[in-house]
């Protein structure tokens, strides 16, 4: 024992024991992530909008935040919800561009004008329309854009069933168009070799050399199809939509 202290004196292996136990990392405090949700959506948009969906993995975005791939887990805890945020992300602009129509004496003519801020949303991002409202969840401006569909439909005075479906309608022949639309262009229109007017005229070129007894319907509209504007066609046939709904609700 120490005269001094009244210790007894460590033994060797105590000494090791005590070395061995200070060398132990303590668990350390999770830290958060120095960027936020807004800057991780916006590069999710980014790189979407660069490379199309396949594209998109924890790795591949936290080099583009400059981050590594865990601190992304703050934020979100899958690729579906980061697709389904991201989504909304971009939502919430076409909102605002909706929110500031001035609602005119007509719903149909308001309900076309939501109907085309919508279609050209989601013709320049075709990964668009396969995320909106999967999940209203974490998707509020989704649903707020259903709803803003929604109420120029009851001014019509429709009963429920009808609304539901003309909702429906509407916003079904936007996604699915601008979806087509939004395709990626066939490899010689990428490559340059050809351009989509010369595309097009082959097609047309081949449906007139079709006997005309079996694709009657063909050749009546070949020339029209040889020169037609796709954004003009997706409008027409909207307009088709709307006419339909009108006389159904004689508005």
């Amino acid at each position: 024992m120490d005269v001094m202290t009244g210790r007894r004196p460590t033994s060797q292996p105590d000494l090791k024991a005590h070395a061995a136990e200070s060398r132990v990392a303590k668990p350390k405090a999770r830290r958060r992530a120095s960027h936020s949700m807004e800057a991780v959506l916006s590069e999710t948009v980014a790189l979407l909008d660069q490379a199309g969906e396949s594209a998109l993995t924890f790795r591949a975005l936290a080099a583009r935040l400059g981050t590594g791939v865990g601190s992304i887990y703050w934020y979100v805890d899958s690729k579906d919800e980061l697709l389904d945020r991201a989504t909304d992300h971009v939502l919430q602009g076409v909102l605002a561009d909706v929110e500031r129509f001035v609602e005119s004496d007509d719903p149909i003519v308001d309900l076309r004008a939501i109907a085309v801020t919508l279609f050209d949303a989601i013709v320049s991002r075709p990964w668009l329309g396969a995320y909106f409202m999967r999940d209203t969840g974490v998707q509020p401006n989704g649903l707020l854009i259903y709803e803003r569909l929604g109420e120029q439909v009851l001014r019509l005075g429709l009963n429920p069933r009808q609304s539901f479906y003309a909702v429906s309608a509407v916003l079904g022949f936007v996604i699915g168009i601008a979806a087509d639309l939004g395709q990626e262009p066939p490899h010689e229109v990428l490559d340059g070799t050809t351009n989509r007017d010369e595309f097009i005229a082959r097609y047309a070129d081949q449906w007139r050399q079709l006997d005309p007894e079996t694709f009657p319907f063909v050749h009546h509209i070949v020339d029209e199809f040889a020169i037609h504007d796709d954004t003009d066609q997706f409008r027409a046939g909207l307009d088709l939509l709307l006419a339909g709904l009108r006389l159904q609700s004689g508005y």
